[in-house]
């Protein structure tokens, strides 16, 4: 499929309707696409990234239909297999030059086996002509990988981001004004890829606001014809602010710890604190990381096993720590049969959120009236943190 965004440039990536699963890790719900743009100078072509290999049919149809012959550029903005894994083809076939900076034409040929004397090697804020076109290339580090970069076309003031902005969404509308389906999937995307990379991000997003910009073309996703509204969204995201909402991920096994999770969420709600609760037995991680992204706080519930952190829960910790979400407060909460060690184990494998931990609230078997007289005071000193 081709897309005409602009005079001369155009959209020929590959929609993935039905891929389920993206690094055998991510859900997608609504499929994913690979995005890649021919961009024809009156001198040179470039070719910006190309698409996942397992595309190769589709994405070399399309340079056939615009009947391109020769590529003289292919700009690689990310390493990463699904952006990249066709430039080795498009080098072979078109004759084209590798254009990226130094660390990410390290990945590709460790990657890829791409060679060096088919490598350009840019800096940052280096420009290049392609007759009346021009691109400018941005290093914006940590916007996923330590190599990545974005390109500006400065003449038609288009944006390539790769996965700066992208999202996880199969649609016909290859261009969108922005929609609320739009915000929804571009803040899953955020939340599952780049919310490890907040603070460092900031100075990234004051690289690009800096650009005059009237569309912003991502690797994965529709593109954007109104730019403010994703880069305005991505500032609230990587702000330090947090809204009075508490994400409870739990498992219970004999109910002990699933009554105590319900004792404080209606304790919590009573007290108007907004509740976000996930039985993690068969959660979507996606919709997790989204809960993630704003959350004052978040719990953990439960049970021990053996003596330490049920094995289920300790993937969500693992995963909350490795998405590095800016909420403020911890608590945790759960039940024994006869001893252990969860809390510290927790606390150790929590180590890259910088939070408060509120005093756990633990309980042997059922919990009983001392155990809700806990949980009430711990529901209290939540509601009163997050309001403040």
């Amino acid at each position: 499929m081709v897309r005409k965004i602009a005079e001369n440039v155009y959209f020929v990536g590959a929609i993935d309707w039905d891929r389920e699963l993206f690094d055998e890790l991510i859900p997608l719900p609504n499929g994913t696409t690979y995005n890649s743009y021919i961009i024809k100078g009156t001198e040179k072509i470039a070719l910006i990234d190309t698409v996942e290999p397992r595309k190769e049919e589709e994405f070399m149809n399309n340079l056939k239909k615009l009947n391109i012959q020769k590529i003289d550029y292919v700009i690689s903005n990310h390493a990463e297999q699904d952006h990249s894994g066709l430039i080795g083809k498009v080098v072979e076939k078109f004759g084209a030059k590798v254009v990226t900076n130094k660390k990410c034409a390290d990945f590709l040929k460790t990657h890829i086996h791409i060679k060096d004397e088919d490598v350009i090697t840019i800096e940052d804020g280096q420009e290049i002509s392609l007759g009346d076109k021009t691109l400018k290339f941005i290093f914006t580090p940590w916007t996923h990988w330590p190599e990545t970069m974005v390109t500006y076309l400065k003449e038609d003031k288009i944006l390539f981001s790769c996965d700066l902005f992208g999202s996880h969404y199969a649609t016909s509308e290859i261009e969108q004004v922005g929609s609320e389906k739009l915000l929804e999937m571009a803040k899953r995307y955020y939340a599952e890829i780049m919310m490890p990379f907040r603070v460092t991000m900031k100075q990234n997003i004051e690289k690009v606001e800096m650009l005059d910009i009237e569309k912003i073309a991502p690797s994965h996703g529709p593109v954007y014809k109104n730019p403010k509204l994703i880069i305005e969204a991505y500032k609230k995201w990587i702000s330090d602010e947090v809204e009075n909402e508490v994400v409870i991920l739990y498992v219970s096994m004999h109910e002990s710890t699933r009554k105590m999770v319900e004792y404080l969420v209606e304790s919590l709600m009573d007290k108007g604190v907004k509740v976000k609760l996930h039985n993690i037995v068969n959660a979507d991680i996606g919709e997790i990381a989204i809960d993630l992204v704003e959350a004052s706080t978040v719990v953990i519930g439960t049970p021990m096993v053996l003596t330490g952190v049920h094995p289920i829960v300790a993937g969500a910790i693992y995963l909350v720590n490795a998405l590095r979400p800016k909420t403020k407060y911890l608590a945790i909460v759960g039940s024994y049969g006869w001893g252990g060690k969860f809390i510290d184990e927790i606390k150790s494998m929590l180590s890259n959120v910088k939070a408060e931990l509120l005093e756990p609230v633990t309980v042997k078997g059922l919990v009983d009236n001392e155990g809700y007289e806990k949980l009430e005071h711990l529901a209290k000193e939540i509601a009163e943190r997050n309001l403040n």
